[in-house]
């Protein structure tokens, strides 16, 4: 057969009547076959019977998710209970069969998360995404900007969210989006601004459609560098959505509230005593306060707190969970055929620099590379089988570390 009698072997056109024709063993094929045929593909599978979704989910319930948990992160029991809960509804939203026209319409309960940092915001959500079986990613809202600015939209938190699901719209559709860092778009003050904020109010406004639900144009690999690409339509009204933040000063703006005295001699009738974690005491009123538009809280029906870490949970943190800090450096060195002994003095001693820190648990990260560094370097080199980390050696390594000079104010 010579190249003018090439045809599709589905269609039967010749090759200068399609714009591509792939040759296989015994046959070929266009490129509008091949649409035709990827179009019958999704059309296919589209149409999941509601056994195969469910069986797909596998319902988890709010105890086991929270037990899934509590083995990584030590602690945080309020929070822990209202993702697993949140987590739980999401799940039960997307078996609920949307063909009777009699059936309950049950909204989603986007939550926020608010605590200092360092407290587990953001392991609690990459833990919760290694136990899901719908699509699961993290975005940073510090690299927001309002449409037009340098910067990402937030049509981009959709992007990952699409990546996370191969790129599977259907998929992505049920997927849970954690948006880390959400304070730092406040507003800079409580009245609504005239002029633009771009990094600020803006991007809150633009967040609005979001979370609410709607038909969102995504740029499936990011608006900047891909200008000419085809937006994929996605409905955001079954993604749920987590937000974590520090919230730094809303301290202050909780103890105005709660410790407020009426006017009179000596009444203490107005004061509340606060003895335990002040960001217990929040709610969307403090929110609205530091920076947060109503729209936007109106929106996160669910509101939880972190709590501080206090000595006992910090040492705990170096050594219970699955992926604590002490049994990561045992297997750093085990890798080089070291073991690795820190004593409990010098664990003791690396949580008392920690507090003193206040930098939460990453601070014991921290504090563990300023001792370990020049162990880590030198001990591949050499023929030692067995590395003892005692409380002179830590503390010798540790004040001579750049770490040991940050000043707490």
């Amino acid at each position: 057969m010579s190249k003018q009698d090439v045809r599709c072997s589905f269609c039967g056109r010749q090759k200068k009547e399609v714009d591509v024709l792939i040759a296989g063993i015994t046959g070929h094929i266009c490129d509008s076959c091949i649409g035709q045929a990827s179009l019958i593909i999704q059309e296919e599978y589209s149409h999941l019977s509601k056994e195969q979704v469910e069986q797909s989910l596998q319902l988890i319930k709010p105890v086991e998710i929270m037990k899934h948990l509590d083995q990584y992160v030590i602690g945080q029991k309020e929070a822990k209970k209202v993702l697993s809960v949140a987590v739980y509804n999401h799940y039960k939203r997307l078996l609920q069969p949307a063909d009777k026209e009699d059936e309950i319409d049950i909204e989603k309960s986007n939550v926020i998360l608010a605590g200092e940092t360092g407290t587990g915001k953001t392991l609690l959500a990459k833990t919760i995404a290694k136990l899901l079986n719908v699509p699961f990613c993290i975005a940073d809202a510090t690299v927001l900007t309002e449409a037009g600015y340098v910067g990402e939209d937030v049509e981009s938190i959709l992007s990952r969210l699409l990546q996370a699901a191969d790129y599977d719209v259907a998929q992505a559709e049920k997927g849970i989006v954690f948006i880390d860092e959400i304070d730092k778009v406040a507003r800079k003050s409580d009245n609504p601004s005239i002029t633009r904020d771009v990094s600020g109010e803006g991007v809150q406004q633009a967040m609005l459609k979001l979370m609410e639900g709607a038909v969102v144009s995504v740029p499936p690999q990011g608006g900047r560098k891909h200008p000419d690409q085809k937006m994929v339509q996605v409905n955001t009204k079954n993604i749920l959505f987590i937000c974590g933040g520090a919230f730094d000063g809303i301290k202050q703006i909780i103890e105005r509230r709660i410790k407020t005295q009426s006017i009179g001699f000596g009444s203490n009738d107005g004061m509340i005593e606060v003895k335990e974690n002040i960001l217990s005491y929040v709610n969307q009123l403090d929110i609205k306060k530091y920076g947060l538009i109503p729209e936007l809280i109106g929106r996160f029906p669910v509101l939880t707190y972190l709590n501080p870490l206090d000595k006992e949970t910090l040492r705990s943190i170096l050594t219970e969970p699955k992926n604590a800090l002490v049994k990561q450096y045992n297997r750093l060195f085990e890798i080089d055929g070291i073991e690795l002994d820190i004593t409990d003095e010098t664990l003791d001693f690396i949580v008392d620099k920690a507090m003193e820190l206040k930098l939460g648990a990453r601070g014991l990260r921290s504090i563990c590379e300023a001792i370990l560094t020049d162990a880590m370097f030198e001990g591949p080199s050499l023929d030692t089988k067995k590395f003892t980390v005692d409380v002179a050696y830590a503390a010798t390594k540790f004040n001579t570390s750049k770490i040991s000079k940050l000043k707490v104010a």
